[in-house]
């Protein structure tokens, strides 16, 4: 019985993945490269340069040719904390189409450290796991950039 209810299960969640996809080259029909850049580090230094490597990006392509995604876990979740030094730079490349994921394990394990979850940018999305989200974006044909 477990075997028969996994199988349309496994079905739904590749249909979801593939439209998820699929709507990302709906919204941009000349989309030339998909990149998932990683932030997993609490320097300040490599928080900016994650930024500025989505800036880059984005400027070279232009932001109908180019779609990208910053994800954040470990330590690298402080990127994304409410009260950042970025916040207005996140603000600015999400209104460009930059996409940024937040770890919920990482929020789970800061809240516990914290007593209580912290606070997140407005412009994050949690996501289950941030390394299975970078693997979900790879297998969905975004190359992985680690700054």
């Amino acid at each position: 019985m477990l075997k028969l209810l996994s199988v349309p299960i496994l079905v739904l969640l590749a249909t979801f993945s593939y439209q998820s996809n699929a709507a990302v080259e709906d919204d941009k029909p000349f989309l030339e490269k998909k990149v998932v850049l990683q932030i997993s580090d609490p320097n300040p230094f490599k928080q900016t340069l994650v930024l500025n490597v989505a800036s880059n990006i984005l400027k070279h392509y232009g932001q109908d040719k180019v779609d990208v995604e910053i994800v954040a876990f470990g330590p690298g979740l402080r990127l994304l904390f409410k009260d950042n030094a970025n916040t207005n730079r996140i603000a600015g490349l999400s209104g460009s189409g930059v996409r940024f994921a937040a770890c919920k394990n990482t929020i789970r394990g800061m809240g516990k450290k914290l007593g209580h979850p912290p606070e997140l940018n407005a412009n994050a999305t949690p996501v289950s796991a941030g390394v299975v989200r970078i693997l979900d974006l790879v297998d969905q044909g975004y190359v992985l950039v680690k700054p």
